[in-house]
């Protein structure tokens, strides 16, 4: 039914914006969320209605883990101002934000899961929690696989100087999955660094500047927001400056 997958929607835009201030200046005015069976989820570039971010899910009936998760996913690029029509993804930097999307999702789902168990949406359901928890698990195991490829001493910059030429090409999220757990442990250690998120995005090039000059554009969207512009800053030093 429309209105109870309208309810997990709405359940999981308030897990995943849980105790995130929204500083920017390009949010749209309200979401449109459509399921397109047999395509990827994504954002819907589109130029009408102008001020509707528009987000694409494919999923069964009644798969409310697949799609609270992919609404999360793609409400993360919302919050990243990736919605209007100039937002195509551009490398050689569109890896981070798909990482942090992800890492948004994943959050979310966590804290859908801990909701969803106090007060399910559906009655008798409190149980699905625990459905939720397995769902999201079982792909952090894997973003986890994915880092620790790189070695016992794998870390983000470990990761990135492995795949830095890759991600000049591909800076999708399947390509970006070694970042994932990193970023998911930035979110939730400090959920206020959320905020600098909604700073992204805000200049020409978007995400298809050099690394050093897209997290110094950053920085300083961050500082004309008034967001906290923590989250730059600290993937400059876990990628230790790299050009």
């Amino acid at each position: 039914m429309p209105t109870d997958a309208a309810a997990v929607l709405e359940r999981m835009r308030r897990a995943c914006l849980a105790g995130v201030a929204l500083v920017s200046d390009r949010q749209p005015e309200r979401l449109r969320v459509d399921n397109h069976a047999g395509t990827l989820p994504s954002i819907w570039l589109h130029t009408n209605p102008p001020r509707t971010g528009w987000i694409i899910v494919s999923v069964g009936t009644r798969d409310w883990c697949k799609l609270a998760y992919q609404f999360g996913h793609e409400l993360g690029h919302v919050l990243c101002n990736s919605w209007q029509p100039d937002a195509k993804p551009r490398n050689p930097c569109q890896w981070i934000e798909e990482a942090l999307v992800e890492a948004f999702s994943l959050r979310g789902l966590g804290l859908l899961a801990d909701a969803w168990a106090h007060a399910p949406p559906f009655p008798n359901d409190a149980a699905f929690a625990d459905s939720i928890r397995d769902y999201r698990e079982k792909m952090i195991v894997n973003y986890r696989v994915a880092l620790q490829g790189e070695g016992e001493t794998a870390s983000l910059r470990t990761w990135f100087e492995s795949h830095e030429a890759s991600l000049h090409v591909d800076g999708g999220v399947i390509a970006a999955a070694g970042a994932v757990y990193t970023m998911l442990d930035l979110l939730q250690s400090d959920a206020t660094m959320i905020a600098d998120m909604g700073a992204l995005n805000r200049w020409p090039g978007r995400s298809g500047v050099p690394l050093h000059h897209y997290l110094n554009l950053w920085e300083k969207s961050c500082a004309e927001l008034k967001a906290p512009g923590r989250l730059p800053v600290r993937l400059r030093n876990m990628l230790a400056n790299r050009p």
